[in-house]
């Protein structure tokens, strides 16, 4: 790791311990310490269960994802390489904007595939996620509507989440619909301009034509994916399994602590607290989960503290487990690479 990307790392760590200072001194760091000494292990295993049970769910989305583009892999190692890919977006700023590139390396590795592959195969999941995660949105909001009066906290939430997935799914057309025009016209921009960034062993034509191929590749698997109807249905079927799972172990991190929130609550307070995740700090870490303490206060009615510790729990089994597995993984598959 190179000393400017150190430096990214520490400063959004010094945030996230930031943010969850801010969080401790608002709500009481006491009454979290003492909420958390007072959960049900039994519960607690069981919202770690459920959330290998959501990473398995992805990792099978990748998995299929990947055969789509004629690379085959196995459940162990989808789960691995996708646990992996967990752990690079947890570690770097942005969420999936900073850890696509790293995760795309690993599978391009563990699978003997071109980068770009890769590049699609991860991308691909991140986008599809989307799908089911507006569509729970909307549902949980508008069954809350119909139980309780939306507060201006939430209304500012959704339409925060409208605008943002509006956004990226019109910048996702606009490049699909003139591909053929970034084909063309991207590499013989950006060619030249790498020897001013230092890179000057590259020869500019060679390395137009080498980026001009793999753009070329990059599209024609992104249109065999998005062709490929009853895998994308699969897909799709997954990844609304792993936010189901995501709502049930949250759900079984509240029961912990001896509370019950009713699941219409949490399918809309997953999504959109995980829009946190596009704060610059390493995987979200503090922003989202004071985003999950300001959208479950008043939507669930129970005490800040409670909530809290609920939350944390929860990302206990949501990120840094990931993160862990992740880890290991990464390093397990950079020795055997060495090797």
């Amino acid at each position: 790791m190179d000393r400017r990307n150190r430096r990214v790392l520490l400063l959004g760590a010094v945030g996230a311990i930031a943010v969850f200072a801010v969080l401790f001194f608002l709500v009481g760091a006491g009454r979290i310490i003492d909420s958390l000494l007072s959960a049900d292990l039994t519960f607690v295993a069981f919202t770690f269960a459920l959330a290998l049970c959501w990473l398995l769910s992805w990792s099978l989305m990748l998995r299929t994802v990947l055969a789509a583009l004629g690379v085959g892999v196995s459940v162990r190692t989808a789960f691995l390489v996708y646990a992996g890919a967990v752990f690079a977006n947890n570690v770097t700023p942005f969420g999936q904007a900073g850890g696509e590139p790293v995760a795309a390396g690993l599978i391009s590795k563990v699978s003997d595939s071109r980068y770009e592959t890769g590049l699609v195969g991860i991308a691909s999941v991140d986008v599809l996620n989307v799908v089911p995660s507006i569509s729970l949105v909307f549902v949980g909001v508008g069954y809350y509507a119909t139980t309780a009066a939306i507060g201006e906290r939430l209304e500012d939430a959704v339409g925060t989440a409208v605008v943002l997935i509006g956004g990226i799914v019109l910048g996702i057309a606009l490049v699909w619909r003139y591909r053929e025009r970034i084909v063309d016209r991207l590499p013989a921009v950006i060619a030249p301009r790498l020897g001013l960034l230092g890179i000057e062993r590259f020869d500019p034509e060679q390395l137009e034509a080498d980026l001009t191929e793999r753009l070329q590749r990059f599209f024609e698997n992104i249109e065999r994916v998005g062709t490929d109807r009853w895998r994308l249905a699969l897909v799709v079927g997954l990844s609304l399994a792993g936010w189901l799972f995501q709502a049930a172990a949250l759900m079984a991190a509240f029961a912990a602590l001896g509370h019950t929130v009713p699941v219409y609550v949490l399918l809309f307070a997953i999504p959109l607290a995980n829009l946190a995740g596009a704060a610059p700090l390493p995987g979200g870490l503090g922003g989202i989960e004071a985003a999950f303490v300001s959208l479950l206060v008043p939507t669930t009615g129970i005490e800040a503290s409670a909530v809290t510790a609920a939350v944390l729990i929860f990302r206990g089994a949501i990120y840094w487990m990931p993160t862990l597995i992740g880890g290991a993984s990464v390093s397990a598959f950079g020795v055997r690479a060495l090797r």
